[in-house]
């Protein structure tokens, strides 16, 4: 558990329906174990939202399903029961923005967050808990079924290393 204010024990749960959200969790309990951090990886379909473990930081990860967290995910989320406080992060696979058919424009952050609510909706579940939020990125899925966008690894490795310098 928590020593010193440094992660030590991490409980991570994903939603992921074809492998995209695994992968992005066997890559981040790998760098995790380099730094000594322990992580249990889970499915939600296979957790007990309301039987935790206890742990320093619990991750949450969801595929986006027509802009929103897969129903599985936002189901055990609104079960889960953990102590008011209880630091979470988030680390989502999202589809990838595609250009405009008739224009060939990339649309901005700002147009991508009308419609990509999939954080927005974990954050909103997690918080109305009591739960605080410590970190959340995302990493994008270039096709329905993946795969994931190119330097993945290093995205999940930025946020590894913005994790371990937390409070």
């Amino acid at each position: 558990m928590e020593k010193t204010g440094k992660i030590s024990a991490v409980e991570y749960f994903h939603g992921s329906k074809f492998g995209n959200g695994l992968r992005v969790a066997e890559e981040f309990k790998r760098l995790m174990g380099e730094k000594g951090v322990v992580v249990n990886i889970h499915h939600v379909k296979k957790a007990k939202p309301k039987e935790m473990p206890p742990a320093d930081l619990y991750v949450f990860s969801s595929p986006g399903r027509m802009g929103r967290p897969r129903g599985c995910v936002r189901r055990f989320l609104k079960k889960l029961i953990l102590p008011a406080g209880a630091k979470y992060a988030l680390l989502t696979t999202e589809g990838a923005p595609r250009p405009d058919k008739k224009t060939g424009r990339i649309p901005t952050e700002e147009e991508i967050a009308k419609w990509q609510k999939v954080r927005p909706v974990m954050n909103e579940i997690l918080e109305a808990k009591g739960l605080v939020r410590v970190a959340e990125e995302k990493v994008y899925v270039t096709g329905m079924k993946g795969p994931l966008e190119e330097g993945w690894e290093a995205k999940v490795a930025a946020f590894v290393s913005g994790l371990l310098i937390i409070p």
